[in-house]
């Protein structure tokens, strides 16, 4: 990997002009970021923050796009530190799946930031939101509706360690129900690469297995709760206790109309925002353990790293507002379709 000196640079230099991906005007670090896809809608809002916050410090932004394969993954590494990278921020499509690019950059002596999703691995620094916290605030809000009956879990990728440790939290809060007996677990069921369509067709065919009767459905993030309310709607089934995570737009509208009980927020602009300004840190060669808001974090493989876990917030019908306030969602977006019949406090302010 070229790394440092003189010549490197004008290599590295040369290789961004070809790319098209840079300016030369930048004179700061060069930060590599390898996406796990851009299926999500979240992921654009990620970036453009974490772009804009290097990019106004001074760094230089280089990118790569998965597409959702592990494969492609390593090599897009391996090409963004053939293309002078000092940091890495990467999302995971599957941790254990690239650790050999991970091994590859420790090698080099470039750190290595896992963003949103954990890499397990010693000397990463972990950044994401407390996605533990996620699912107690899903099931708490699925319980407030629906405190016993038959319960569905739509977990995310059974490769992401998210998927885990949004629905330990979930049991956190469900467990006592579920072993007195309260709430019966008809469905759990990973869902392939977090994809509404197979969240759809799993909904569909727990659906068929149980009847439709099923009183609540505790899924782990937005776009799978999409497919879930469609399986749902399918069979006339409106008003079960769905939840979500990620404050997309479409569940923050489903959220006003009642389809979806709540939508865990987790502000894209805030991760961003940290992940430029620890990425610029450790590509100053500032150590970990001073940089600003720190924590240390114990993996579930009993590894000890630096962390900077945020904190997530719950989105309901009654506190829509927050987002819209916030700038995140535009008011019309989230009241689209709403019924009077049924008010939603921020509906009801005038644009």
């Amino acid at each position: 990997m070229v790394a440092s000196g003189s010549a490197a640079r004008v290599v590295s230099a040369l290789l961004l002009v070809a790319a098209g991906s840079q300016s030369l005007a930048a004179s700061g670090p060069i930060v590599g970021v390898s996406w796990s896809n851009f299926q999500e809608e979240r992921w654009k809002t990620d970036e453009a923050t974490l772009r804009g916050g290097l990019e106004a410090r001074g760094a230089r932004y280089l990118s790569a796009d998965a597409q959702s394969s592990s494969e492609k993954q390593i090599s897009d590494i391996e090409g963004l530190m053939a293309r002078g990278a000092e940091v890495l921020i990467v999302l995971a499509h599957d941790a254990d799946a690239i650790a050999p690019a991970m091994a590859m950059a420790r090698a080099e002596g470039v750190p290595i930031l896992a963003y949103d999703r954990l890499i397990d691995s010693p000397g990463v620094f972990y950044l994401s939101f407390d996605n533990r916290e996620v699912g107690r605030i899903q099931a708490r809000e699925v319980q407030k509706r629906r405190p016993e009956g038959r319960f569905v879990f739509i977990k995310g990728s059974s490769q992401d360690p998210n998927s885990d440790f949004v629905h330990a939290g979930q049991l956190d809060v469900l467990g006592p129900a579920i072993d007195a007996g309260r709430i019966e677990v008809v469905g759990e069921q990973y869902v392939d690469g977090w994809l509404p369509e197979v969240a759809q067709r799993t909904m569909e065919q727990i659906l068929t297995a149980q009847a439709n009767e099923v009183d609540a459905v505790v899924c782990s993030n937005d776009g799978m709760a999409g497919g879930v309310v469609a399986a749902l709607s399918a069979q006339g089934l409106t008003g079960i206790p769905v939840s979500g995570q990620d404050g997309d737009h479409a569940a923050l509208n489903r959220v006003a109309r009642g389809s979806q009980t709540v939508s865990v927020w987790k502000d894209a602009r805030e991760l961003g925002e940290h992940a430029a300004r620890v990425a610029f840190d450790l590509a100053r060669g500032t150590d970990p353990s001073a940089i600003a808001g720190r924590t240390s974090y114990r993996t579930p493989r009993g590894v000890s790293i630096d962390a900077i876990l945020l904190t997530p917030v719950a989105i309901t019908r009654e506190n829509l507002g927050v987002v819209i306030d916030a700038g995140w969602v535009p008011r019309a977006t989230v009241c689209r379709g709403v019924s009077g019949n049924a008010p939603v406090p921020a509906c009801l302010v005038r644009p």
